[in-house]
């Protein structure tokens, strides 16, 4: 029992202390903390947001509320192991709702800071999203799932009683059967649902057939609800045609305020009452289309006004000024997160680039942000060495509220990372993209090279915190990462040159990309590697299949062959509709050009698979096909599959650790 004992004891001394290195280290995803979803309290004084963590135990990110103040002290507003969320505050600042699973299923919380407690108000049996407070903070709408229930066709006769028999058949009707990150669908819509501020029972508001999800606002007098829905008939045919209504409190009835061919959505009511702003677009069925902000009168023959003709980034996460004469909203422009106010008269001026920093595993752009009543600004601040933390910004001072990773990163030596612009060889487009170093580098010496790639395709990079990519780095690798054309954030021409065209000249950027680093003298061209997921992992199976200049690639989460894809992937509707020009069988040719699959015998490069085993985007069956024809192709290659995961396979810490290990396992075996 002894010598165990000692044994035990070395090995956990080993485990704590073996690991000297001051680099970024796989198991120090548990340690990243980031801030999402500030919201200001209605006096300006304190911010409320949700400190998102990494539960080691349990495997998943997990979060609590926490407020700072305008000078940045903390203190947290609930706390153990649970996933707090969606914090909105009451009209009045008196009570804070969000949304919690510390009951063991997602309720409705409230927030009382007389007292500084806090409580379940519902027992749902479903899970609520878009809380909302009335202007006259009497009542609280939010939306949820709302099973209905529908038999089996088939019932099978002669089952004697206490007999074991196979679970019954599941017999599936619907067009949309089933979404990535929540499997097969049930039978049911979303609806629209309020409570009493000081809860109690749900009442529900809409019942028709229909899914009446997404942002909810009130009109001035709190007697309706303002929303977006696809309520037609045909909506499988139109899956982006949704039109803005409203619902009156008292009867349900419903009013439809939009109709054009195209998506109107996030709703939001001027704080007067007086007017609507929302998001949409006039639909021409690309790929990518520009969203718009538009504005009308409330009056009952109020004419949309678009208000951002002139811009050409898609807008996002609209709020209204305090005194309803203008608009405060964000866009992304050369992967960076702008924070903008226009006023209706037109006027329109930036007032910060730096809002990002929410994607903490791959560096894509995206951030949040909120406005008091007096115009200062909170949002989530990009950094290339830190996740998210929150930043204050008003008419005087710029100040950083938040400092969550200190603790966990400003001892460790993180990779330099710098911004680089080319151009394409293809054309007179520049290019952008990032440099991420290795620690201690030494411009004297050769590095291998691994080209990072972007999904969507139509996302964007930023120069943001990224996980994946320092992971690389401290490893000995120069990553490169940019954003080829079909990227968002520079315009709708450079995003649109992959419509009907997806992958093309992409590949041509990424090339000319790594052919500009090689330029600076310090990369083993011997020794070069690509890989990506999603539209990435795409362009990594294009570029195999077109040049032999890496020694190895890791695919993941791809797709290989259009055809299947669309025949199996969760939003088949849309992508036949919005990505090709007709369905599959009938442009075969179309498909079988822009697949991987059709130039595998090009493919000299040992090429690694990795996917999900429950991604409904990309179907593990696409990577399965990749890999059986590299097979059979004399190719060498192997096939990673992530039990349980979904498209979002970095959702789990440990899912994003055995990601990176995998890579970097299969670039050290092809040096």
């Amino acid at each position: 029992m002894k010598k165990l004992l000692t044994l035990s004891l070395a090995l956990a001394a080993t485990s704590a202390f073996a690991n000297t290195d001051n680099t970024l280290q796989l198991e120090d995803v548990f340690q990243l903390e980031y801030a999402s979803q500030p919201t200001i309290h209605p006096d300006g004084a304190y911010t409320v947001f949700v400190r998102n963590y990494m539960d080691i135990m349990s495997d998943r990110r997990l979060g609590n509320l926490w407020r700072v103040d305008n000078k940045g002290e903390l203190r947290p507003l609930t706390g153990g192991t649970a996933n707090d969320h969606s914090p909105t505050w009451s009209p009045d600042g008196k009570t804070l709702a969000f949304v919690s699973n510390r009951t063991g299923a997602n309720q409705i919380h409230l927030y009382w800071t007389d007292t500084r407690d806090h409580a379940p108000v519902t027992r749902l049996t479903g899970s609520p999203s878009n809380l909302t407070w009335s202007p006259d903070g009497k009542w609280l709408a939010f939306t949820m799932f709302t099973p209905s229930s529908k038999p089996a066709p088939v019932s099978l006769p002669g089952k004697p009683k206490g007999a074991e028999w196979a679970e019954p058949a599941r017999y599936i009707d619907k067009d949309n059967y089933r979404f990535d990150g929540a499997g097969y669908a049930p039978e049911g819509f979303t609806q629209i649902y309020v409570i009493p501020a000081s809860g109690g029972t749900p009442r529900q508001i809409t019942h028709d057939d229909f899914n009446h999800g997404g942002q909810l606002t009130w009109t001035g007098d709190s007697q309706n609800i303002i929303f977006s829905a696809n309520r037609r008939d045909d909506a499988f045919e139109q899956p982006n045609n949704s039109e803005l209504y409203q619902v009156a409190l008292e009867n349900g009835e419903i009013k439809q305020l939009t109709d054009r061919n195209g998506p109107d959505r996030s709703p939001q009511v001027s704080p007067d009452g007086k007017k609507l702003a929302w998001l949409g677009y006039d639909d021409n069925y690309k790929s990518y289309q520009l969203t718009h902000l538009y504005v009308m009168d409330l009056n009952g023959n109020g004419v949309p006004k678009l208000m951002t003709t002139e811009l050409d980034y898609s807008v996002d996460d609209v709020k209204w000024s305090d005194d309803s004469r203008g608009l405060y909203f964000s866009y992304d422009k050369e992967g960076k997160g702008n924070i903008a106010y226009q006023s209706l008269s037109g006027s329109r001026r930036v007032l910060t680039d730096a809002m990002g920093g929410l994607s903490y595993t791959r560096p894509y752009s995206g951030g949040s942000f909120d406005v008091s009543k007096s115009g200062d600004l909170v949002f989530t601040m990009a950094n290339p060495y830190r996740p998210a933390d929150l930043m204050l910004q008003t008419s005087k001072i710029k100040r950083k509220l938040t400092s969550l990773n200190e603790d966990a990163l400003a001892h460790k030596e993180l990779g330099r990372v710098e911004e680089i612009w080319y151009e394409s060889s293809h054309d007179d487009y520049k290019i952008q993209g990032w440099i991420a170093y290795p620690p201690n580098f030494d411009p004297t010496k050769k590095y291998p090279l691994i080209l990072e790639i972007h999904g969507g395709p139509h996302t964007a990079y930023a120069g943001s915190f990224a996980a994946e990519i320092q992971l690389m780095a401290a490893k000995g690798y120069v990553v490169l990462y940019t954003n080829p054309r079909g990227s968002t954030s520079y315009g709708v021409e450079f995003a649109q040159e992959i419509h009907h065209n997806y992958p093309s000249q992409d590949y041509t950027d990424l090339m000319d990309g790594v052919d500009a680093v090689i330029e600076k003298g310090f990369i083993d061209e011997e020794r070069l590697y690509v890989t990506g997921g999603s539209g990435g992992g795409v362009l990594t199976a294009w570029i195999v299949g077109h040049t032999d200049r890496f020694a190895g690639a890791v695919v993941a989460k791809p797709v290989i062959n259009w055809y299947s894809f669309v025949l199996t992937a969760d939003m088949y509707n849309y992508f036949t509709k919005y990505w090709f020009p007709g369905l599959p069988w009938e442009n075969q040719e179309h498909y079988m050009k822009y697949s991987p699959i059709s130039y595998v015998g090009n493919v000299k490069t040992p090429t690694m698979l990795l996917t999900g085993e429950s991604d409904y985007r990309t179907p593990i069956s696409e990577s399965e096909q990749y890999y059986q024809a590299l097979k059979l192709a004399g190719v060498e290659t192997a096939m990673v599959r992530i039990p349980d995961a979904p498209h979002g396979i970095a959702g789990r810490p440990s899912n994003l650790m055995a990601k990176v290990a995998y890579i970097l396992h299969w670039f050290e075996e092809h040096k």
